[in-house]
């Protein structure tokens, strides 16, 4: 795509008229390239035209030295001027050196494009054209010409607008979909309210329409979509619509992590039974009862019923207690 069409394309896409800096900003390797490239082709016509008599010249010194028999003396060779010696590389810029060659490339690249943006200007402006290129607010936008304004207007008013429903008739729409043919009050038992106000709303929006009534008692009325709905949510029949299992797999993506956390708190309230001593099961079987005391006598014990410590010398000593 060449840079003119590249240009003509962003002024039309643009919403908000664009500048000549943002083309500038956008288009700068491409402005480049095609300055280098025109560059390059105009140095090699140069080269061309100037070849031109040069060529002739060195045709007719050709001729003569085909007519001298004698070859030419070795002390020319060594008189001959020495090669040209190379040039020294150019010292690095200075930053105010760098600043000025970038504004300098800036402004090349600006009349580049302004002269592209001219040249589509000249082109749109012709009477085979129905848009042109307007300067507005300091940038440039594409527009309908105003003598086409009587038939553009008419266009437009045959558009239809924008459908614009609310939640509850995106849900009420959704049952019909999904469960056409319905009834109301079918529709109203899946949502949880009364949905006849809605109703009326997507008949006026031609999105649905009756389908007959239900043999049933009161013989109400069923629903069902329309083209108008295909049309607006881009199906080609109903059968194009979400299923239950896409709409079961698609899920909520942080389900996982919530279930995950709920099963680490649950392990973290499951804490085992931390037992110390030697014997475990001694330790845990000897408990502290309300009524008992809080230092229990030292040696080996036992727990009576009535929850006092005995040592084994006082069990058997004293047979009341054991």
């Amino acid at each position: 795509m060449s840079l003119k069409a590249k240009v003509e394309a962003i002024i039309y896409a643009t919403e908000e008229p664009v500048t000549l800096d943002q083309l500038a900003s956008l288009l700068r390797d491409e402005v480049l390239a095609e300055l280098r490239a025109e560059e390059d082709a105009r140095l090699a016509l140069n080269q061309i035209i100037s070849d031109g008599p040069a060529a002739a010249q060195s045709d007719e010194l050709a001729d003569d030295a085909a007519f001298e028999d004698a070859p030419a003396p070795p002390e020319a060779a060594q008189n001959a001027p020495a090669e040209a010696p190379p040039a020294a590389e150019s010292a690095p810029l200075s930053e105010k050196d760098k600043k000025a060659e970038a504004k300098e490339e800036l402004r090349t690249i600006k009349a580049h494009v302004s002269g592209i943006i001219n040249a589509l200007v000249a082109e749109y402006a012709s009477a085979e054209r129905g848009m042109e290129i307007r300067q507005i607010a300091g940038g440039y936008r594409m527009a309908t010409k105003p003598e086409h304004h009587d038939v553009v207007v008419n266009f437009a008013k045959s558009l239809k607008p924008p459908v614009r429903l609310s939640l509850q008739a995106l849900e009420t729409l959704a049952v019909i979909a999904y469960k056409q043919p319905v009834t109301v009050p079918e529709i109203s038992e899946i949502r949880g309210v009364d949905t006849s106000g809605v109703i009326a709303t997507l008949l006026d929006r031609k999105l649905i329409t009756t389908a007959g009534r239900k043999q049933v008692i009161g013989r109400p009325i069923l629903y069902r979509t329309t083209k108008e709905f295909l049309l607006r949510f881009g199906l080609n029949d109903v059968s194009e619509l979400p299923s239950m299992e896409e709409f079961e797999k698609l899920g909520d993506p942080q389900a996982d992590l919530f279930a995950a956390g709920a099963e680490k708190a649950e392990r973290s309230t499951e804490l085992p039974l931390e037992v110390s001593g030697p014997d475990e099961s001694q330790s845990a079987t000897h408990a502290l009862p309300e009524n008992s005391t809080a230092n229990p006598p030292k040696g080996d014990s036992i727990v009576p019923a009535d929850g006092t410590y005995v040592t084994e010398a006082e069990a058997g000593s004293s047979p009341e207690k054991t």
